[in-house]
C-alpha cells in the first residue's frame, strides 16, 4: 500500500466497508481459531454464525464484541468495577478519552463495555497499525470503529500521518459525530509507570486553527485510569524489558497477536476503570501562559498524568510488590502475610514460563517493579501536592 492510501485508510471503516469485512472474516479459516478464544465455552463455529447474522456495524459492536467482553469479565476477572460515568454525562457532547495503556485490546474494549452498559454512544478507537499484519485480526478490530495509527514510517511520513490523524480526531470530536479513545502513549506501559507522551499532545494541536486554549478546550479531554490486580502479559513485559536492557528487542512473528490472546485469557483478578473529569478551562489557560510551546505541552501532560494516577485503584499486589522491591513494610496494612506468599508463588509460576537463560534475579526485580510502579507514581503525586 502506498503512503497516500495509508493516509486515506486512517478513518474507521465505513458502513459498507464494515459489512464487506464482516463477510470476508466469516469466510476465513482463522475465524474458528479466533472463536475459540473469544467464545471458548461455545461451539467452534459460534463466531462465524454470529458474523453471518450481523446486519450493520452497530450490531457487530453490540453483539460480537460486547458478548466477547462479557465472557472475559465473567471468566477471567474476580470483579470488574468502574466509576465516573457522571463525568461523561456532564460533558453532554463528544469527548477525547485519553487512557493509560496496559493491555492492547482490553483497555479500549472495557471502556466501550462501560459506555454501552450506561446507554452512552461508543467511541472510535485509535490503535497502531502494527497490530493489523494478520488480515483476520485487521477485520476483527477495524469493524469495531478502529482508527488506524500508522507506525514504522519515515519522519516526513510521520509528520503527514500525524496531521491527518489530528485532523480526523478534531473534526470527529468537535462536530459531535463521535467520541474517540486514544492511549496516552504509543504502545503499552511495560514498566508500570504511566506517562503521557508530549508527542501525542503536539499531534493533537497540529490541527488546531484557534488559540491554544480553544484548541485543547474543544477536544473535551477526559483522562481514564485502568487498574488491573494482575497485569495482563506481566511476564512477557518483564522479559522484554530485561532483554531490551542489553540488546535491541526484536518481536517474533505474530507476537502482538499472542499478547492480545494472552491478555484475554489470563486471570486478572479485580479490574477497575476510573473515568476522570475533563480538563477544564482554568487548567488549559494556566498552560497557555507558558512562553515556550513545549512547556505548555508539559503542563497539559502533567494535568493528564495527575488525573490518571489519581484515578488508580491500587490492589494488594501493588503494595506487596512495592514493599518487596524496597525491602520495607510501609504498606503492610494493605495486605496479609498469606497475600505475600500467594503473590510470590504467582510470580515464580509466571517466571517459569520464561527461558532459563535469563537471569532470575533481574527478572524478579523487573516483575516486582511492574506491579510497584503505580504505588511509586501515587507516592510521587502526593508528595508534589503536599
Amino acid at each position: 500500500m502506498d503512503f497516500k492510501k495509508k493516509i486515506e485508510s486512517i478513518p474507521p471503516y465505513t458502513e459498507e466497508e464494515t459489512m464487506e469485512a464482516i463477510k470476508k472474516l466469516s469466510n476465513r479459516p482463522e475465524v474458528f481459531f479466533i472463536s475459540k478464544y473469544l467464545f471458548p465455552d461455545e461451539p467452534i463455529d459460534t463466531l462465524r454464525k454470529k458474523l453471518k447474522c450481523i446486519k450493520n456495524a452497530g450490531e457487530y459492536q453490540c453483539t460480537v464484541m460486547f458478548d466477547a467482553v462479557e465472557w472475559i469479565i465473567r471468566n477471567t476477572m474476580d470483579e470488574f468495577t468502574y466509576d465516573g460515568v457522571e463525568n461523561l454525562k456532564a460533558i453532554g457532547n463528544s469527548f477525547l478519552a485519553m487512557s493509560n495503556h496496559r493491555d492492547i485490546v482490553l483497555d479500549p474494549a472495557l471502556t466501550q463495555y462501560v459506555l454501552l452498559t450506561n446507554s452512552l454512544p461508543m467511541t472510535d478507537i485509535a490503535i497502531g497499525d502494527n497490530l493489523l499484519r494478520n488480515k483476520s485480526v485487521e477485520y476483527l478490530l477495524r469493524c469495531n470503529r478502529m482508527i488506524k495509527v500508522i507506525r514504522g514510517i519515515s519522519a516526513k511520513e510521520l509528520y503527514l500521518s500525524s496531521q491527518a490523524l489530528s485532523k480526523y480526531i478534531r473534526e470527529t470530536v468537535t462536530s459531535g459525530k463521535a467520541s474517540v479513545w486514544i492511549a496516552q502513549r504509543q504502545g503499552r506501559t511495560k514498566n508500570g509507570i504511566d506517562i503521557t507522551e508530549k508527542g501525542l499532545l503536539k499531534m493533537l494541536d497540529m490541527s488546531g486553527e484557534k488559540s491554544f486554549v480553544e484548541n485543547f478546550s474543544e477536544l473535551n479531554i477526559v483522562p481514564l485510569s485502568i487498574s488491573y490486580e494482575y497485569e495482563p502479559c506481566d511476564v512477557r513485559k518483564a522479559r522484554e524489558l530485561l532483554i531490551s536492557a542489553s540488546r535491541p528487542y526484536v518481536k517474533k512473528r505474530n507476537e502482538d497477536m499472542h499478547s492480545i490472546l494472552m491478555g484475554m485469557k489470563q486471570q486478572k483478578g479485580h479490574v477497575h476503570l476510573h473515568i476522570g473529569q475533563k480538563l477544564n478551562a482554568g487548567e488549559i489557560e494556566s498552560a497557555s501562559v507558558c512562553a515556550n510551546k513545549n512547556d505548555r505541552y508539559q503542563w497539559i501532560r502533567n494535568v493528564v498524568d495527575r488525573r490518571i494516577i489519581g484515578g488508580y485503584r491500587l490492589w494488594p499486589t501493588n503494595y506487596i510488590a512495592f514493599d518487596l522491591l524496597n525491602g520495607t513494610t510501609a504498606y503492610s496494612d494493605h495486605y496479609l502475610t498469606a497475600d505475600v506468599e500467594a503473590f510470590k508463588a504467582y510470580m515464580e509460576h509466571r517466571l517459569d514460563k520464561v527461558e532459563k537463560s535469563l537471569d532470575r534475579n533481574d527478572l524478579r526485580h523487573i516483575f516486582r517493579s511492574i506491579y510497584a510502579g503505580p504505588v511509586q507514581s501515587r507516592e510521587k503525586l502526593y508528595n508534589e501536592l503536599i
